[in-house]
C-alpha cells in the first residue's frame, strides 16, 4: 500500500487538495437481544410503550483516522414487563482530512451516525423480528438537528470541547 492509499483502496493522491471525508470501514462492534418473558408474552394482551436511546462515541485511531460508535437500544414494555430489548453498536472507522476544529466536530456529529444510522436501524429490526415480535422499522433521525441541540447545550454549560477533542462524547 503506498502512503497515499487509504484503507478502502481509494487513493488520495499527492494532487488532493482540501478537506477530505471517507468511510474506511463499517461494522457491528456489539449486538444482544434479550425476551426475557417469551413465550409467555406472545399471549398477553395490552398496549405496549416502546423507547429508544441512541448514544456515540468517537475515538481517535490515527491522525486521519476516527472510530465513531453509535448505540441504538430499542426498549418494549407492557405493564411494567420487559418483553423485548435490543441492542446495537454500529461503529465505524472515518477518515476525516483538512477540517478545521469547528467542521470536525460537525462532521463527527452529524455525517458519521447519518452513515452508521441504516445499518443500525435494519439490525434493530432484524433483531426485533427475529426474538418472534412484530417488524418494527424505526423512522429517520434528524442528526443535524440532534447535533445543534448538543451544541447548545454545551454552550450552556460552558463546554468548549466538541467531539473531536474527546475520547467520548455523550448522546446522539
Amino acid at each position: 500500500m503506498s502512503e497515499h492509499d487509504t484503507l478502502n483502496g481509494n487513493g488520495t493522491g499527492a494532487e488532493a487538495t482540501g478537506p477530505s471525508f471517507t468511510v474506511e470501514k463499517l461494522y457491528v462492534k456489539d449486538v444482544s437481544f434479550e425476551a426475557p418473558g417469551t413465550p409467555q408474552v406472545f399471549n398477553e394482551t395490552g398496549q405496549p410503550q416502546l423507547q429508544m436511546n441512541l448514544n456515540q462515541r468517537v475515538q481517535k485511531r490515527s491522525d486521519t483516522a476516527v472510530e465513531v460508535v453509535l448505540g441504538v437500544t430499542r426498549t418494549c414494555t407492557r405493564a411494567g414487563k420487559t418483553l423485548y430489548l435490543a441492542e446495537v453498536q454500529q461503529a465505524g472507522v472515518f477518515g476525516l482530512t483538512g477540517f478545521d476544529e469547528m467542521t470536525l466536530d460537525v462532521m463527527l456529529g452529524t455525517h458519521c451516525p447519518n452513515a452508521l444510522y441504516p445499518y443500525a436501524r435494519q439490525a434493530i429490526g432484524d433483531l426485533i423480528q427475529a426474538g418472534g415480535f412484530p417488524p418494527f422499522l424505526l423512522q429517520p433521525i434528524n442528526f443535524d438537528s440532534l447535533y445543534a441541540e448538543s451544541v447548545r447545550q454545551r454552550a450552556e454549560q460552558g463546554q468548549d470541547s466538541g467531539l473531536a477533542g474527546t475520547e467520548t462524547a455523550g448522546n446522539a
